[in-house]
């Protein structure tokens, strides 16, 4: 895509790492994106809290650039509690207590791999690693769950995912519940691993489907088939 010096330097004030932000810079540059801007500030001007603080929206393309993608895990939006939400999902910063879904993540974790459970939830260390912590929708008001759905998140992130699936091979797509698992319907299954389980959430784990699905060994076990250095999913204290 050659861009113009307007588009350039409209591009150039998105704080984004390079391997994202050239893969991502039509949609970047799109009147879809253009919206969700416009509707960001207005929600700031109306006085509204919006999580993650704005240099956080873009942490889980930060933390792990588009070539060092090994796994993905695809939530649905940030916490909406005070402080939570940092911009990686499921992960909620030092200090804080686990959320519900964290703490089964944590329980699946230790079954699995026999590891300890982390006090703390800031999953920074795996993005780090490689392990693309994505929700569907980057931004929440406080205390209004899932209310940015529906303003262009979801069509930002379904570019990620084309971005991967297309520019990428051997990632595996972690996908909890039914709204990831639609989501994940764009991947080639022959270019990479799906992995599908019940959502972690206490409501739908307790249900089945959750507990034992191993997504964390069976990760490790395909990123080694293929040859790619496998995950230390155990957090430090």
């Amino acid at each position: 895509m050659q861009l113009t010096e307007q588009e350039q330097a409209k591009l150039n004030q998105v704080r984004l790492d390079d391997s994202w932000k050239y893969s991502l810079s039509e949609f970047l540059l799109s009147s879809k994106m253009e919206h969700l801007r416009e509707f960001l500030l207005a929600e700031i001007k109306a006085d509204k809290v919006v999580y993650p603080p704005s240099s956080l929206i873009f942490n889980a393309l930060n933390a792990t650039p588009l070539h060092q993608v090994k796994a993905v895990i695809l939530g649905q939006d940030p916490y909406h509690g005070p402080n939570q939400a940092h911009g990686l999902s499921f992960s909620v910063q030092k200090g804080l207590a686990l959320p519900p879904s964290l703490r089964n993540i944590f329980h699946e974790l230790n079954t699995d791999l026999g590891l300890t459970i982390s006090k703390h939830g800031d999953l920074s260390q795996w993005a780090q690693q490689g392990v693309l912590l994505l929700n569907s929708v980057l931004t929440v008001e406080a205390g209004q769950p899932t209310s940015h759905q529906k303003q262009g998140w979801e069509d930002f992130t379904d570019t990620v995912i084309d971005v991967l699936n297309e520019q990428r091979e051997h990632v595996v797509f972690i996908l909890w519940g039914a709204y990831a698992q639609r989501k994940g319907q764009r991947i080639d299954q022959n270019k990479h691993l799906i992995l599908k389980a019940a959502h972690p959430s206490p409501l739908a784990a307790n249900r089945g489907g959750f507990f034992g699905c191993k997504a964390f060994s069976k990760t490790n076990n395909y990123l080694k088939q293929n040859g790619i250095e496998p995950i230390d999913w155990q957090l430090d204290a």
